[in-house]
């Protein structure tokens, strides 16, 4: 089966997970990504697990798994002369530059865009970066939780007032968020040069990617009158009681999304058993279950506390109104749903013999993505130099500079 980006060859000089998510999910469209990194350091994130992070279980670095399955790896050291002639001799035959360096340390290793497309001017080139190309803090570093976590707001928008401490992100969130905005951007440019336009330059930022992301608060920021803010929605307050979370009897949470509350009230109230609340004068329409939302909210609070989550599950299932339960993220590996599209795929490793890794979102002609699994540290240096025209006596001279692992 083609896949869209098949015959596509990405370079990618990157660390961490923002940027080499971005590759990951330009393998999974079917383009050839080689992943340079030093070769006895690696991407810095292989270092994560070995200096004991957590990121590694079942004998499975998952954080590298993840973010780089579908690539080859070579060992390059890109500070020696033969190291970044052999970059240029690499980029000369690829598409995609990809990479997520600081622009100081571009300019010192002379990867920058003006060096890369000495060698390749159709090179499309790409950047992520914390805070954006340009400014005075475009120099500065950034993880997700700095620029698109707290520096773009979006702690804020999900911290209660007065809460003892902010909403932490859970790992790599707003780089997976951002990644997928970096290959849409190199699927968006590699697409006009293939119409004749001029290779882009293309800057994807966290910081720009929580502006995004969190773009409603932001626009009504300055459009409210001063001091007020988008409301925090009270759970025991609900607006819309049929646009709720409830706990179940086992501690479990779900939620109900009838955006058409008039539409769908009927159809909950016979799906939970409680026909009464047909009657009641004080939920008869949209408005009187606004006005009397606080006594609303508790009837089905109640409700809901009297079963556990099985039982929700299966009462529920046949609602045409949209609903959800609150999952555990092991419980996805068992999601019908995610099983049917191919959203979890199993590749070899670990302990285990296998485990699976989570599938890009983007799918074509309803295939689901086929995921080969992470490489060692510089696993494919030979057979991609080799490939480049090298023959192993030179390997072995690059091998005594220390240019190549």
């Amino acid at each position: 089966m083609s896949r869209p980006l098949d015959g596509i060859r990405v370079l990618e000089v990157a660390q961490f997970w923002f940027v080499p998510a971005a590759g990951a999910i330009l393998a999974d469209w079917g383009a050839e990504v080689i992943k340079v990194e030093h070769p006895v350091r690696g991407d810095a994130q292989r270092g994560l697990a070995a200096a004991g992070f957590g990121f590694r279980e079942g004998g499975v670095d998952f954080m590298m798994q993840q973010s780089n399955r579908g690539k080859r790896s070579v060992g390059i050291d890109i500070a020696t002369a033969e190291g970044l002639e052999l970059l240029y001799r690499l980029a000369e035959r690829s598409d995609v530059f990809l990479t997520n360096f600081l622009p100081s340390a571009r300019a010192r290793l002379r990867i920058d865009v003006e060096h890369v497309r000495a060698r390749n001017p159709r090179i499309v080139y790409v950047r992520g970066s914390g805070q954006g190309p340009d400014g005075a803090e475009s120099d500065r570093g950034g993880y997700d939780a700095t620029a698109f976590w707290f520096r773009g707001a979006v702690a804020n928008g999900l911290t209660a007032p007065g809460a003892a401490a902010p909403v932490m992100q859970r790992p790599a969130f707003g780089d997976s968020v951002g990644a997928v905005a970096l290959a849409a951007g190199v699927a968006a440019a590699l697409f006009q040069r293939e119409r004749g336009g001029d290779p882009s330059v293309v800057d994807v930022s966290l910081l720009g990617t929580a502006m995004w992301t969190l773009a409603p608060d932001i626009v009504a920021s300055r459009l409210l009158p001063p001091g007020k803010s988008m409301p925090v929605p009270d759970r025991a307050a609900a607006f819309n009681p049929l646009a709720n979370s409830y706990r179940t009897s086992d501690g479990r949470w779900l939620v109900l999304m009838a955006l058409q509350p008039d539409r769908y009230w009927e159809e909950i109230c016979r799906a939970i058993g409680r026909d009464d609340l047909l009657g009641d004068p004080r939920f008869a329409d949209a408005r009187s279950r606004f006005q009397n939302r606080r006594e609303c909210v508790a009837e089905l609070d109640r409700t809901f506390a009297g079963e556990p989550l099985a039982v929700w599950r299966e009462r529920l299932r046949s609602l045409e109104t949209p609903w959800a339960p609150m999952q555990l993220p092991g419980e996805l590996h068992d999601d019908p749903q995610a099983a049917a599209n191919g959203y979890l795929a199993q590749v070899p490793g670990g302990d285990a013999g296998h485990f699976g890794l989570v599938a890009s979102p983007v799918q074509f002609d309803q295939q689901p993505v086929a995921l080969e699994p992470s490489p060692e540290l510089s696993q494919h240096t030979e057979e991609v130099l080799l490939d480049l025209g090298l023959d192993w006596d030179e390997l072995a001279k690059l091998r005594e500079v220390g240019a190549i692992g």
